[in-house]
């Protein structure tokens, strides 16, 4: 059980911590991707989620590998048993919105978008800090020094037991 999940709010670092851990080697997965996830009919309508049978089998296949995985779905804690640690990264929420606005992922460049991260980092993100193993301030922190404490979770140190 070598896995680690990257969650957090749209511009919390999440794809830029990726690709710098990919750069060092570690095996990595956005699962923003359309292939992990799919709509289903939650009480409070459609809701994507990931596709936890994918998710299962991309585990079982890597085996004790690393593999960082990145993203935020509703149904995520499904997942946690088979995880070392889920690693919340957080910022300010006018940094989040500074961010999201900013890059090339066209997610966040609408008024509607940057009101929708606001209400999730009202709601979704104190969800999501009391499951962390970790919580990383991306604001404080470089993308480096982010992804110094994922790789040493990767390698069995840093802070946290593994979950489930």
């Amino acid at each position: 059980m070598a896995a680690v999940l990257l969650t957090g709010m749209s511009g919390a670092g999440k794809s830029a911590t990726l690709l710098e851990l990919a750069r060092r080697g570690i095996r990595v997965v956005d699962t923003d991707a359309d292939e992990w996830n799919e709509w289903v009919q939650a009480p409070d309508g459609p809701d994507w989620v990931w596709r936890l049978d994918r998710l299962h089998a991309l585990l079982d296949e890597v085996g004790p590998e690393p593999l960082v995985l990145a993203g935020c779905r509703s149904n995520q804690g499904a997942l946690y048993p088979c995880l070392r640690a889920a690693v919340l990264l957080t910022a300010p929420l006018p940094v989040l919105l500074m961010r999201a606005q900013n890059r090339e992922n066209p997610y966040g460049s609408t008024a509607e978008d940057r009101a929708r991260i606001a209400e999730h980092v009202a709601w979704v993100e104190p969800l999501l800090r009391r499951s962390a193993t970790l919580v990383l301030d991306t604001a404080q922190l470089s993308v480096a020094q982010v992804a110094d404490q994922v790789e040493a979770l990767l390698n069995g140190a840093g802070a946290g037991a593994p979950l489930g």
